[in-house]
């Protein structure tokens, strides 16, 4: 039976390890793509192409929030490899200070969505006088 949970516990470590990786790679993925999408459309309106509106801070915020989503995720997973007191520690701070990055950055996109309805408005009140 020891036998067996030790293998058990080595299977779950690599399992979390895996985990953490994986998700650390979905964030960074959404990062760049997020990044790259912003980039493609902010050149296409400069070489003069018709494109649809897009604020490039509510998209790119957009994407840091769901890549933080993923990054905070892989952290709670690490704290199934953690052994050290001082390695909780630490993880804790992360995970305390993504929070507080995913609580800015919504703030960020929120007030930004907001500037572009008041803005939106007062075109459309402009074109109706």
């Amino acid at each position: 039976m020891d036998r067996f949970l030790e293998l058990y516990a080595r299977f779950l470590q690599v399992l979390a390890k895996v985990t953490v990786h994986t998700l650390e790679i979905f964030g960074i993925s959404i990062v760049v793509l997020g990044t790259v999408k912003v980039l493609l459309h902010h050149v296409k309106r400069l070489i003069g192409k018709k494109v649809e509106h897009q604020n490039a801070v509510i998209t790119l915020g957009r994407s840091l929030s769901l890549a933080l989503e993923f990054k905070m995720g892989a952290e709670i997973v690490n704290t199934v490899i953690v052994r050290e007191l001082k390695e909780l520690l630490i993880l804790g701070i992360i995970i305390v200070l993504r929070a507080i990055l995913a609580i800015i950055i919504h703030w960020e996109i929120t007030t930004e969505e907001k500037e572009e309805r008041a803005h939106t408005i007062a075109r459309e009140n402009a074109i109706k006088k």
